[in-house]
């Protein structure tokens, strides 16, 4: 129970008050710091694991934290890598810990990766950070990398005014839901000639990543949607802010100057 609720996010104060008042028995903090310290074996054997050869797809995002390092509150980024492995079903490869998101650090990720046995990725599903896709093709150079089309959209109507925002996104939906990649050429270039005077911005970006965000239509129209999104990772990232997340009179996160930068 007490490895159960630590995992779930709560503090070794949080437990010590919980079990004495659900279940009347008074365990020490100091207690129940040892009992928790005792998963640390499992995390690194977790950390360290074995991965599969071959993944058809993996998807790839950051996740932001403030923590506690050397008595100053700095930004983390919590680096996650999901696999779709060939029997079905999917796997978290890793969950590593660095400085703001970028592609150097993914860098590292993807080494990590293959040093564990990872020998080729199908489809890599990514947001649009500068250079990640590049940073991809040096380590799995075969590896198809479909920026996620999700990002693109909240990106492309960043700027756009409220009154335009229904019609805007309604016309945008023509390219991604085209039934092949010609139809979706055509509607972009309709796209652009009907919103490209007044938010050319979005319009450019489409053009710049366009063989990135257009992957997908190599494959069925069945699984193109698990593709060209990155939500199965973001709805992760969900569940990790629900178990991280603290009240508001709690410190930020705490981070040992000495820990592993792999969660």
């Amino acid at each position: 129970m007490i490895v159960s609720l630590y995992a779930k996010g709560m503090s070794v104060s949080d437990i010590e008050e919980q079990i004495k008042d659900v279940y009347k028995f008074e365990i020490s903090t100091a207690t129940i710091s040892r009992i928790t310290s005792r998963v640390a074996e499992d995390i690194v054997a977790w950390q360290n694991r074995p991965l599969e050869p071959v993944y058809l797809i993996v998807w790839m995002d950051g996740i932001v934290f403030k923590v506690r390092e050397n008595s100053k509150v700095v930004n983390k980024t919590i680096y996650i890598a999901v696999g779709l492995r060939k029997d079905g079903y999917k796997e978290v490869l890793g969950m590593w810990l660095g400085k703001n998101e970028s592609a150097a650090y993914w860098m590292s990720v993807l080494t990590d990766m293959k040093a564990r046995g990872v020998e080729d990725i199908l489809i890599t599903a990514t947001d649009n950070l500068n250079g990640f896709t590049q940073t991809i093709r040096t380590v799995f150079p075969q590896s198809s990398t479909q920026i996620c089309v999700v990002h693109q959209i909240r990106n492309s109507c960043r700027y756009v005014v409220w009154k335009d925002k229904k019609e805007f996104t309604l016309d945008m939906k023509d390219i991604y839901a085209a039934p092949i990649r010609q139809a979706a050429q055509a509607a972009l270039e309709s796209f652009g000639n009907k919103w490209g005077s007044k938010y050319g911005y979005a319009i450019k970006s489409w053009k710049d990543n366009w063989e990135e965000l257009t992957v997908f239509f190599d494959f069925p129209i069945e699984i193109r949607q698990i593709i060209y999104t990155t939500n199965l990772i973001e709805n992760l990232n969900g569940k990790i802010r629900k178990y991280t997340k603290t009240s508001s009179r709690s410190p930020p996160m705490r981070l040992c100057s000495n820990r592993s930068t792999s969660l």
